[in-house]
Formats: C-alpha cells, sequence, structure tokens
C-alpha cells in the first residue's frame, strides 16, 4: 500500500491541482496515491459525497423516467472481443415440482462493464491504485485465516454505489451532424481518437454543463454500429490482435479534464480511450485512470435509447444509479445502471 502523503494544497473541489500529481515525486506517473488514505479502494469515487448526490437527485429526478444502460448480457453470443467467455445459461428444470433454476456463466468484462482496480496496472512500475502487487491481488491474507485477498476488489464500490449526476455527450450524433469536409474519418473499429475539443464542442452544441463530481457517458457510435457488422466482419474484427477500437484521445489534456471534473467515465466503446496505445505512450488512461487515481472506467454501455430520450427532452443530464455486483476481490462488473429523469 502506498504511504500516507502531505505537503499537497487542495483546491475549492477538495483535491490537488493537476499540476501536483503525482503526489510524490517518486510515484507513478499523474498519480494520486495516499490522496484518500493509504487502505483507501474507492479512489474518485470519494467525490460522490452524500452531499453532492442529494443533489444531483434534487436538481435530475423530475419525470421518474429510468433508462437502462445495460447492454444484454449475450450481446456478444458465439465469440467476444478480447477472448473473453462469452455468456452462457443453464436452465434447470426442478421436477416433479413446478419450479425453474438457472446458472450463469460469463466474463465480468463481456459486456456493459465497471472495470475495476484490479483490472489495469502501471505496466512499468508493475503497481495498481495506491501501490498494490500481482502478489498482493494473487496471494492470501495470513491475518484472516489464510483466504484470498481482496484488495482494490470491486466489492468496495457495491457498498454505496456510483450514484450521482449523470452527463451524456451524444459525440457520435454531433459528429453526423458537422460538414464531413470539417472533420477526420471517424471509425469505431479502427484506433481513430476522438478529440478533446470535440466533446466540449458537442457539450456546447448540447448547453450541457459539467459540474464536478459528474459521472461522464461518450457515445462514440460503436454500439450503433455493431449491429450493422455481418458475423464475417466481426470475426475479421477479432482476428486482428492486438484489436482495434476508437475511443478517446490519449493526452494530458484528456486527463486533465478528467481530472478536473468527474468520479466515473464511461462510453459505448470495448476500450473507452483509442486501442491499441503506442509502445511506452504516458498517457495510457487505463494506467492513469483505475491505478493512478482509482476512477472507475465504464465500457460497452448501451447508450442509444438514452441518446434517443435526451435528444427528445433536450437534456443531456440525469440522475444515475449503479450497484456493482457485490464480489469480494471481484475485477469488475456489469453495472446494473439506470439513468433516472
Amino acid at each position: 500500500m502506498a504511504p500516507p502523503v502531505s505537503g499537497y494544497k487542495l483546491n475549492n473541489n477538495g483535491i490537488p491541482n493537476f499540476e501536483d500529481l503525482p503526489l510524490r515525486p517518486t510515484d507513478p506517473h499523474y498519480s494520486a496515491w495516499g490522496l484518500y488514505g493509504e487502505k483507501d479502494e474507492l479512489g474518485t469515487l470519494n467525490r460522490l459525497t452524500d452531499e453532492r448526490v442529494a443533489a444531483a437527485a434534487k436538481d435530475e429526478i423530475k419525470t421518474g423516467r429510468r433508462i437502462s444502460l445495460n447492454w444484454p448480457l449475450d450481446a456478444q453470443p458465439q465469440q467476444s472481443f478480447f477472448s473473453r467467455h462469452v455468456f452462457t445459461q443453464s436452465l434447470i428444470r426442478k421436477s416433479p415440482r413446478v419450479v425453474n433454476d438457472d446458472v450463469w456463466t460469463f466474463n465480468s468484462q463481456v459486456s456493459t462493464q465497471w472495470d475495476g482496480l484490479r483490472h489495469y496496472a502501471y505496466q512499468r512500475e508493475e503497481r495498481f491504485y495506491n501501490g498494490v502487487t500481482m502478489e498482493d491481488i494473487h496471494g492470501v491474507n495470513d491475518e484472516d485465516g489464510g483466504k484470498k485477498t481482496t484488495v482494490n476488489g470491486i466489492h468496495a464500490w457495491a457498498e454505496q454505489g456510483i450514484v450521482g449526476r449523470g452527463v451524456l455527450v451524444d459525440y457520435h450524433s454531433w459528429r453526423l451532424a458537422q460538414p464531413a469536409a470539417d472533420l477526420k474519418p471517424y471509425d469505431p473499429f479502427k484506433s481513430d481518437a476522438i478529440p478533446l475539443e470535440h466533446l466540449q464542442a458537442c457539450l456546447a452544441a448540447q448547453k450541457t454543463e459539467v459540474k464536478f463530481g459528474d459521472i461522464l457517458f461518450i457515445r462514440s457510435g460503436f454500439t450503433a454500429t455493431y449491429p450493422q457488422k455481418t458475423d464475417a466482419e466481426l470475426s475479421a474484427y477479432r482476428a486482428v490482435v492486438p484489436h482495434h477500437f476508437g475511443g478517446v484521445e490519449r493526452s494530458e489534456a484528456m486527463l486533465r479534464w478528467i481530472w478536473e471534473h468527474f468520479s466515473a467515465v464511461a462510453g459505448d466503446q470495448p476500450s473507452f480511450e483509442s486501442w491499441p496505445a503506442p509502445p511506452d505512450s504516458p498517457h495510457i488512461l487505463h494506467e492513469v485512470l483505475l491505478s493512478g487515481w482509482g476512477c472507475p472506467i465504464g465500457e460497452l454501455f448501451d447508450l442509444e435509447k438514452l441518446a434517443a430520450y435526451c435528444e427528445a427532452q433536450k437534456r443531456w443530464s440525469f440522475f444515475v444509479v449503479s450497484e456493482p455486483c457485490n464480489v469480494p476481490g471481484g475485477v469488475a462488473s456489469p453495472p446494473n445502471i439506470l439513468a433516472i429523469f
């Protein structure tokens, strides 16, 4: 675990300025280890204070309309990207009673997911959030009778959930409305990057204000495009290793924007940032967000119905309720998420 850290100043939002990262010069780039204590497992979810959540509920819940953001667990029925175990269901007759049970088996990242703090480490330093090692994760806790450790597990997020004000950046709709000559090509199935300036232009066009502690959702067009692909096309994409996906740009400016505003980030694509990352890139968002800040990354969120409703209402902010599965030591989880208007 990272030792306590001191000597930094907090700004008006109660966090260090981006320029002060890392908090200790010996820690990995941009990291905020120790900000919430050496044993913290919530990271940027600490920004979702009771007061902030209550204010979001008061301001955002007006009609009671609820929209699920969960892609079906079997949305990739035969094969999945990243060779993850697809969803299977065993339906069991409980004869002679007229009763059924079922058993589900699936990789926690095969459909809509929150990436947890055990998922992706700083690759060079081989450290997860707050300095946790692979040995810490795969070891046993001698103080708990030799049970497997649960450090940085997804269960820590289940206690209070990921709940607060959400904002949708409907980049896909915004992009389709722009003159083609003004934009570079963007394909969700290529390593194309979404510039920060485009996300900000989309927010401005929507007249959507971002508030500190918001939960960010970006509709890139992946789940809108996926159903249009044939099985042969999808197999061809999966055959390319590493896979290629569009996503937000990997830049210091993007990192600064996320640090200064959000408690969690999510998108409809398989990788939140464009993928694959160049070798030795200092701006791999998975490293910094998950292992540097403890910031949840959501992927494969189904934002189609949400985008349609936001457009109809001319309102792209809402209340978010997400309850990750309570799996001690879990790496990731379906979000079980609703947007409430």
